[in-house]
């Protein structure tokens, strides 16, 4: 095509050059014939005459600067050869299309004179070409740039980039065709987007296609898409091979239908349109499988059939998604295409040949072939045409072609105003362009502007247009006409985020999928909460579904493998999200720590109120009896072991972590060294009563203290060294228990070890010396306390192993609250029976009723055998059994005939008082006291028979009237020494009644132990 400057050509119109096949004449043929004619021979050919080869179809306009275009536009089949003539040109050639002879045929045209086609010979220099527009074929690029480079002509191809080996040949090569790895990426984000994982894939025999295959699949392959074939279209070699191609073709046809893959991606060129309509076309005229498929289509691939194909369906195409070089809507060219008339152009050489394939008529004079045609009368008008037959609108490939030209033109302009100083016209002389063509290649390939519809056109370092990929929707309609919907752009220019955007619901799918997202993968997706496992022996896409483990989620659907939920979340029971973990702890809120602590606090105030209580009655026997300053420790400790429960209840802090287990560790230790002490002293107290016992000096509060400080201080030891640290976060399954980390269990073992102890060696002590003849002995109720704080504690180990989080410190609490309640409880509760019910019973004249009734009962408890007075024992002790005296020393024997002793006071003293002769005006009073074999009961029963009644104060006594006479004696030595000691400072008259033994320490006798720690 020639556009030349003086006609102000029309620049917006496309060309339609086409390189048309024309037969060929042999000189030798025609002699050869003609010699046949003369002698009269009959030749076996049919053998017409032919031109010589040249270009059937061209579209020639003059002008100064020449644009050539090579395009394939036309299609023609070759007859059948017989034989029964000389063959024609198609024969010899045996190609149906896209011959690369005509190829280079068409370029040296473009360099020869018009009409004359002599390589390297020109006469007209005004027609030489600026600039060469080729497409869309990707052969059509490879064939004619090696002439065209050689003359360092520049070309732009509006087809894909095609694999030319040369780098001489390509440097003259721009490309109207954008980078094809947008293009490729483009494909692979559509697949992605929809999830379509199974595919197949069918190409075009080509280089393009192979690299494809080669190069670009097994990217595909990484990202996630695996093929269930890949298979090539049957390359037509010649018209020979038609049968063995269509054979060829109906078996890629029935793979693809018989396929699971609901999507196929086909790599093609233009022509491959028409080669998908045959083989679907002739399927269903077999009465073969149909399958409704998704085709997915390159940019090289559009829309063209031939005339046989006019009336044939589309259905195939609808719901189709293609990939198209971006194009807008030019202003003007459909008014253009309506103005077309093959009798108004007649330097249109393509015109009449369109005319009559699409509106299936023939003008006068032309060649139908025998069929009986329609007259064309040229008023016919393209817009009445079905789609499928002729398009109105711009298609992609006609804008690069529009946007090639203007970027020529705007060279060319470029070239001239940097050369106009040196080549200024005179005498209004046209300016000659002095530059060679390869100089326009400087400023083509550097070219930038803005075309007629407002969009840049300009090229890479590559020479590849920079633009992007328009993602067309296919849409086809009853009456054979189709709509192309823009539905998604692959836009280089864009963000990285934004470089790949499609419109899901703009997309009509095709009629089989009911307009539901098509779905095609190897198998279904494995839904949240499964993962997949691959199958063996399948491609890598097709696996079966497992269910996520215990821990694990899967979220969104057809995950490869499970994952763990961050460490505050959990999941869910159905595996497929992660749920927030709650922060758990015994706080108050909850229903158990207000229980607890509610507890804690009741239990504290009634160990206040006990306290109080014996605080009140400090002074009564029954206080007095059982050592109150060990009393109030343990009560004071027993109150702190309640409140100490609280350290455990709310949120852990540092503080609170601190104090608690060693608040708990020494609370506890004091409680039951307490009980410890006492328990010890009664049993202590007992055995120093024997004569010469060093143990006597012992028993008292030293001895209290003694044990209750060595038992705190081992204890703060431990708890010392343990010390445990700041709070810790454990996570569970669905919380995270926010609990002190209680640091070395093995130290939390040794401070219960220690306490289980202190509480077993109580026990054992308890137990026996519960049976020891005391009105208010505790060893009893120790006893059972021991064993309630025992068992509690014994219970905790393995409830407290077994719990997690709050519950864990809930026995813990309930175990300190239980053994303390057990302690306060055993121990306590009998007392506060006595002093606030049973008042009558706190007081000397009914200890002493309920000391005689004990005396008695335990008289005839004793074993059958057994001595009764302590003077029996003395005597029958050589002889007794010792299994015997263990069983009298265990039940404790009262010396009944010491009482008798008493009773013989008290008789003299009422003959005394009876005989008025005896002591006229004056009464004789006694004052009885029980030493208990004792040294400091003596020495206070001592001072108190020098004090006032009741009120036990030395050297101080305001009763007058009760002034002391004499003391008599016991039987004991020790006892009379005890009380000289004191009564020798008053000058004290003392009878001793065992007089021979007076400040001597009898030997060899064995003295009961008497068990009543009143003072009376």
């Amino acid at each position: 095509m020639l556009i030349g400057n003086e006609e102000k050509p029309e620049l917006s119109m496309p060309f339609f050059v086409l390189v048309h096949f024309q037969n060929e004449n042999s000189a030798q043929s025609g002699e050869n014939e003609a010699d046949d004619a003369a002698t009269g021979k009959a030749s076996p050919f049919n053998c017409i005459p032919c031109d010589s080869l040249s270009i059937l179809h061209k579209y020639y306009q003059l002008g100064e600067f020449v644009i050539g275009g090579i395009i394939s536009q036309i299609y023609i089949t070759s007859e059948r050869i017989t034989f029964t003539r000389y063959p024609h040109w198609e024969e010899v050639e045996e190609l149906i299309y896209f011959s690369a002879r005509f190829t280079h045929l068409a370029a040296i045209d473009l360099l020869s004179t018009q009409s004359k086609s002599v390589p390297n010979y020109k006469c007209d220099i005004r027609n030489t070409p600026t600039a060469v527009i080729g497409g869309p074929s990707s052969d059509t690029d490879v064939h004619m740039a090696p002439i065209l480079s050689n003359y360092k002509i520049p070309q732009l191809t509006y087809g894909s980039p095609s694999v030319i080996n040369a780098k001489s040949q390509s440097v003259f090569i721009q490309w109207m065709f954008p980078n094809r790895n947008y293009h490729y990426m483009g494909i692979l984000r559509l697949l992605l987007h929809f999830r379509w994982t199974w595919i197949g894939v069918i190409y075009l025999h080509i280089e393009s296609a192979e690299v494809f295959v080669r190069s670009v699949l097994p990217d595909f392959s990484r990202k996630g898409i695996c093929f269930a074939f890949i298979e090539r279209f049957p390359k037509i070699a010649s018209s020979n091979n038609i049968a063995e191609v269509m054979e060829r073709g109906m078996n890629l046809y029935n793979i693809a239908m018989k396929s699971t893959a609901n999507v196929l991606v086909v790599h093609g060129e233009i022509q491959s349109m028409m080669i998908l309509r045959m083989l679907l076309y002739f399927s269903r005229f077999n009465n073969r499988l149909v399958t409704e498929k998704v085709w997915v289509m390159t940019a090289q691939m559009e829309f063209t059939s031939l005339a046989f194909q006019r009336n044939w369906d589309l259905d195939f195409i609808h719901g189709a998604v293609s990939f198209a070089v971006h194009s807008r809507e030019v202003l003007g060219f459909q008014n253009f295409l309506q103005r077309r008339n093959p009798h108004v152009e007649k330097e249109d050489g393509f015109i009449k040949d369109l005319w009559e394939d699409v509106f299936n008529c023939s003008f006068l004079g032309s060649d139908s072939n025998g069929v009986a045609k329609k007259i064309c009368s040229g008023e016919e008008k393209l817009e009445t045409l079905p789609g499928s037959v002729f398009e109105m609108t711009m298609t992609g490939h006609s804008y690069s072609v529009y946007n090639a030209v203007y970027a020529v033109a705007l060279s060319v302009h470029a070239m001239r105003s940097s050369t106009s100083r040196q080549n200024s016209p005179t005498g209004g002389g046209i300016l000659k362009l002095q530059q060679q063509p390869w100089q326009l290649y400087h400023f083509l390939k550097s070219i930038v502007f803005n075309n007629s519809v407002g969009e840049e056109v300009s090229f890479d370092q590559n020479g590849e247009l920079v633009a992007g990929f328009d993602i067309i929707n296919w849409v086809t309609f009853p009456n054979q006409s189709f709509r192309r919907v823009r539905v998604g752009r692959v836009d280089p220019k864009a963000p990285p985020d934004s470089i790949f955007t499609i419109s899901e619901d703009a997309i009509e799918w095709p009629s089989g999928f009911n307009q539901v997202w098509p779905f095609s993968m190897c198998n279904s997706v494995c839904r949240p909460g499964y993962s997949k496992m691959k199958k063996e022996g399948e491609p890598f896409c097709c696996y079966d579904c497992f269910r996520c483990p215990d821990g694990k989620i899967s979220n969104p659907s057809d995950m490869d493998d499970c994952f763990s939920c961050p460490p505050d979340h959990y999941p869910s029971n159905d595996h497929n999200r992660c749920i927030p973990k709650g922060v758990s702890f015994l706080s108050y809120e909850d229903t158990l720590g207000a229980g607890l602590a509610t507890s804690a606090i009741s239990l504290s105030l009634i160990t206040a109120w006990v306290l109080g209580i014996f605080v009140k009655y400090q002074d009564t026997p029954i206080v007095k009896a059982n050592n109150r300053s060990l009393t109030y420790t343990l009560l004071l400790s027993l109150l702190l072991s309640f409140l100490c429960a609280l350290l455990f209840i709310g949120r852990p802090e540092k503080v609170t972590c601190l104090l608690r287990q060693t608040a708990f560790g020494l609370v506890f230790s004091l409680a039951v060294s307490c009980v410890l002490a006492k328990t010890t002293t009664v049993v202590l107290a007992f055995v120093a009563t024997k004569p010469g016992s060093g143990i006597r000096n012992w028993v008292g509060k030293q001895l209290s203290i003694c044990i209750v400080l060595s038992c705190l201080l081992l204890q703060a030891t431990i708890c010392t060294c343990w010390l445990p640290p700041d709070p810790d976060m454990h996570s569970v399954t669905e919380e995270i228990l926010l609990q002190c980390n209680e640091g070395s269990l093995a130290m939390l073992y040794c401070v219960l070890g220690f306490l289980g102890f202190l509480a077993m060696v109580s026990f054992t002590v308890a137990f026996l010396a519960r049976k020891l003849p005391d009105i208010f002995n505790e060893a009893k109720f120790i006893t059972f306390s021991m064993v309630v704080f025992c068992s509690v504690w014994i219970s905790f180990v393995p409830t407290y192993l077994s719990t997690k989080g709050k519950y864990m410190v809930a026995v813990e609490i309930f175990s300190i609250l239980s053994s303390s309640a057990g302690l306060l409880g055993c121990i306590f509760s009998p007392k506060l029976y006595i002093m606030m019910l049973k008042p009558e019973l706190n007081n000397k004249k009914q200890l002493l009723r309920r000391k005689e009734k004990e005396e008695d009962a335990n008289a005839t408890d004793l074993p059958q055998g057994l001595p009764t007075g302590p003077l029996e024992i003395l005597e029958e002790s050589p002889g007794i059994q010792q299994e015997a005296l263990g069983a009298l020393l265990r039940v404790g024997c009262v010396r009944t005939s010491y009482y008798q002793h008493v009773l013989a006071l008290v008789f003299a003293v009422m003959e005394i008082n009876e005989n008025l002769r005896l002591l006229p005006n004056a009464t004789l009073g006694f004052h009885v006291s029980n030493t208990f074999l004792n040294a400091r009961e003596t020495y206070h029963a001592t001072i108190e028979l020098l004090s006032t009644t009741n009120r036990v104060i030395p050297n101080y006594k305001c009763d007058f009237q009760s002034d002391l006479i004499a003391v008599i004696g016991g039987l004991e030595a020790e006892t009379s020494h005890y009380i000289s000691t004191v009564l020798s400072i008053y000058n004290i008259p003392q009878v001793d009644v065992d007089w021979a033994h007076y400040g001597g320490r009898r030997t060899g006798r064995t003295i009961p132990a008497s068990h009543v720690p009143s003072v009376f």
